[in-house]
């Protein structure tokens, strides 16, 4: 185990933190939040004092290879939540650790869940920095890392895969550094055009950067106690359709803009992504149709809460726990079924539901016709064995961690709904779940060592459940 590189890398995470207090801090700059000032600029030099120390001394051995790349970014992960938490602490705000760190962590992995009864308390430049937070942990602090320091060695393609939510990772270009920086471009240049886009819609620059970065991180943070619905139809649009967008693979973006634009009109995925929710919609529209006083009000309800469900984002315009049970369970599914793979969005991913799907189909047809050779396809590829085993595993694991979490916030002793919902809303990074963890509810009523597993829950679904357990294992540690 090459513990210096680890420690290198965790060192400039921690400054990258530093850095990116800034915002929050000039944020309270401009609002005359005196007391948020001295806060950020002490949570700043503290990342920064500590982030120096333990990266102090460059490795000479920079190979990193699997193990070493899953625990530095899982560590890394924990390490952000740990001092991302302090502002809220320091400021008393959130005074309890545990519901700073809860909240942190589901700022980081852009889950969305809170334990916040009253939003709109927050000062100003904490609420920029919970919205930043789905920002950085959107598209991952480890390749935001990788794009813009020199990092050498062969483990930053571990790095990239470790971080990168989907069945399999690969390059856009011939190195991870490259990569990397066209994965930012694309996610900067998306971010800036929704913030632009607001503006003109006639939302403050405070409100449509905080929007913005919940929902490029596909996060949902918002910063009214309402959520969206006191936000224009306009805004309400726009945000849908920016959710949806950032819930599509990235390097179909890179296809498109910098390559072979045919080809991201040829993912299976993707149109399995896009026609999931077009069915969505249309079920849940004819199930709630009278609800609500018009054909637009009830399209726009529906088409946002869909597009914030699949993408995991967690906005919401209207309580859905309102809605009838089919339309409920409809969202429930799509809790799970999640955004496509190189997304910013969580879930099991739509490529892997696609993956196990012909699986089952392959497994029927061998049994009826057992000489036959045949091979799973997406988008004209052949899907490597590989991969399907590794799906399995994923689904064999998740499986066992969600019923473990389930049992464990079951000594709350709340309903069966809202614990089902509360794992479920945590581990896919979704935000609101159903019951008391609905779109109008919170966390709050959890106890400490609930709050302690579902934050676990949102740091294996955003990491995709292997680089966590890593750091329990004691194969990881040996020589």
């Amino acid at each position: 185990m090459n513990y210096k590189m680890i420690l290198n890398i965790l060192g400039w995470v921690l400054k990258i933190e530093a850095a990116c207090m800034l915002l929050p801090l000039l944020c309270a700059v401009c609002y005359g939040e005196t007391a948020e000032i001295y806060v950020f600029v002490l949570c700043a030099l503290l990342c920064l004092l500590v982030g120096t120390g333990i990266s102090l001394r460059r490795p000479k051995n920079k190979v990193m290879y699997a193990r070493e790349g899953f625990v530095a970014v899982a560590l890394s992960w924990v390490l952000l939540s740990i001092f991302g938490a302090l502002p809220f602490v320091i400021s008393k705000n959130i005074p309890n650790f545990i519901d700073a760190f809860f909240e942190t962590v589901s700022g980081f992995t852009t889950t969305g869940a809170s334990i916040l009864t009253d939003v709109e308390a927050l000062p100003k430049s904490l609420l920029m920095w919970r919205s930043f937070s789905h920002w950085l942990g959107g598209m991952g602090v480890l390749v935001f890392l990788m794009a813009i320091l020199p990092l050498s060695g062969s483990g930053n393609v571990f790095l990239l895969k470790a971080e990168s939510p989907g069945p399999a990772v690969s390059k856009l270009v011939p190195k991870v550094k490259s990569t990397a920086k066209l994965l930012y471009l694309i996610y900067i240049a998306f971010t800036v055009f929704q913030i632009v886009l607001m503006l003109l819609g006639g939302e403050d620059l405070f409100t449509s950067l905080t929007l913005t970065f919940g929902t490029a991180g596909t996060g949902g943070f918002g910063i009214l106690n309402s959520g969206i619905a006191g936000y224009s139809r306009y805004t309400q649009y726009l945000i849908t359709v920016f959710m949806i967008a950032f819930g599509v693979d990235f390097s179909l973006y890179y296809m498109l803009f910098f390559r072979n634009p045919k080809s991201f009109f040829k993912s299976d995925e993707l149109k399995t992504y896009l026609l999931i929710i077009a069915a969505a919609i249309f079920l849940i529209f004819c199930n709630t149709r009278y609800l609500f006083d018009t054909t637009e009000e009830t399209f726009r309800n529906v088409s946002f809460t869909v597009g914030s469900i699949i993408t995991t984002t967690g906005y919401s315009t209207y309580d859905f726990n309102l809605w009838p049970q089919f339309s409920k369970t409809i969202l429930v599914l799509l809790m799970f079924i999640g955004a496509c793979a190189g997304s910013t969005g969580g879930g099991i991913k739509v490529s892997r539901i696609m993956i196990l799907c012909k699986s089952i189909v392959k497994e029927i047809r061998l049994y009826a016709h057992p000489r036959t050779t045949l091979k799973l396809k997406m988008s004209g590829r052949t899907i490597e064995h590989e991969t399907v085993r590794g799906v399995n595993v994923y689904m064999s694991a998740y499986v066992c961690f969600f019923v473990g979490a389930l049992l464990i916030i079951s000594f709350d002793n709340f309903d069966f709904t809202t614990n089902f919902t509360a794992i479920a809303a945590t581990m896919n990074n979704i935000g609101p779940g159903l019951n008391m963890v609905g779109p109008m509810g919170n966390f709050s009523a959890f106890s400490p060592l609930s709050k302690m597993v579902m934050s676990i829950c949102m740091l294996v679904g955003r990491l995709e459940i292997f680089p966590m357990l890593m750091l329990f294992s004691p194969y990881t540690w040996k020589k």
